[in-house]
């Protein structure tokens, strides 16, 4: 697994485990992600939407795509599309995406790199892989998280953030078993690069066989724990959990992860999403694209998105091999049809 990683976690500053008399949050429910097809026909795991929305405020959508060796060809992507009313946070640990907005933003996502794309009042975007994995095909692993926003920020001015690799926050655990990218929000008095309307934690946790993950969690937020891949335990009853399967914890003041001693040869450790924000507490009303708050503004969402009111597609977009400069093949996407 490419995403960023360090030869010596002992060198990394550590999390501290939870105080004395700190409650470790216990485990309310584990839930086995169902599949589903999604863009042009790629496989994702999604364990919610399914539960109760009000149990992963303010996430709305987690999509886990791959992990999964592509065929020449085999490669698909997102087209153009819409989006009002939330941020799409994604996340490439295997492979590449080349993502493209009508206000301009953009990107290369790659090995570890994070975008994060506010569409609040709309803006329309698509994430495709580049020519050279559709063309030789390869190994494609990464997730997609929607994070809600709340009705006073629903019509804030579409914005785009690149957060490379390199500026993840590494952190160790308080055994040194445990890599931790911070992505966004704050751990243990650590904070992670990416910049957000709705106050959350999301990070990817690297955790080696027989080690110990216990951190402690803002009691005023939820706590979510998805396996990337490999086996282990969750909660002081060290509830068992694989890939595919998200753990949702109840109340407390910390949380718990313990890799299993033994692992498959294919995932020869524990990885974890583990997030967990302030819940907004507002109605939700979902119609595919667009997420508000009534009916009425899912109404004019539709409207605004037929009116060419939440932007217009470039006629060609740009050439990303010249902005990443990893001394990649040269990838030109060009407008559908033309």
């Amino acid at each position: 697994m490419p995403a960023v990683s360090v030869e010596n976690l002992l060198a990394l500053p550590r999390v501290d485990r939870l105080a004395p008399g700190a409650r470790p949050r216990p485990v309310y429910l584990v839930v086995t992600a169902p599949t589903y097809l999604e863009g042009e026909g790629f496989q994702v795991r999604r364990p919610f939407p399914g539960l109760d929305l009000g149990i992963a405020d303010p996430f709305l959508l987690l999509d886990h795509i791959g992990a999964v060796e592509y065929a020449p060809g085999e490669a698909k992507g997102a087209p153009w599309h819409p989006h009002r009313g939330f941020e799409t946070v994604t996340y490439m640990i295997d492979g590449a995406l080349e993502h493209h907005d009508s206000t301009g933003g953009g990107g290369y996502i790659t090995d570890g790199a994070t975008q994060w794309m506010t569409a609040g009042a709309g803006i329309l975007h698509d994430e495709v892989p580049p020519a050279w994995l559709v063309q030789k095909g390869g190994l494609f692993h990464g997730v997609q998280l929607w994070v809600n926003l709340p009705a006073a920020m629903k019509w804030t001015p579409p914005r785009y953030q690149d957060i490379d690799a390199g500026r993840v926050t590494l952190l160790a655990s308080f055994d040194g078993g445990a890599l931790i990218r911070l992505i966004a929000g704050e751990l243990g008095g650590y904070s992670g690069p990416g910049v957000t309307f709705t106050p959350i934690t999301c990070a990817h946790v690297t955790l080696y066989p027989g080690s110990r993950l216990e951190v402690p969690w803002r009691p005023d937020f939820n706590a979510l724990a998805y396996a990337l891949n490999g086996r282990g335990r969750a909660g002081t009853e060290r509830r068992p959990f694989g890939e595919g399967q998200l753990v949702v914890f109840g109340n407390g003041d910390g949380m718990v992860i313990e890799a299993d001693d033994v692992q498959d040869s294919r995932a020869p450790q524990l990885d974890v999403l583990i997030l967990g924000g302030r819940p907004i507490r507002e109605p939700i009303v979902f119609h595919g694209p667009f997420v508000m708050n009534s009916r009425d503004e899912i109404v004019q969402a539709i409207r605004d998105f037929h009116a060419g009111r939440m932007g217009q597609i470039p006629p060609t977009r740009i050439d990303f091999s010249k902005l990443h400069g990893d001394g990649g093949p040269a990838v030109r996407a060009q407008h559908p049809g033309g």
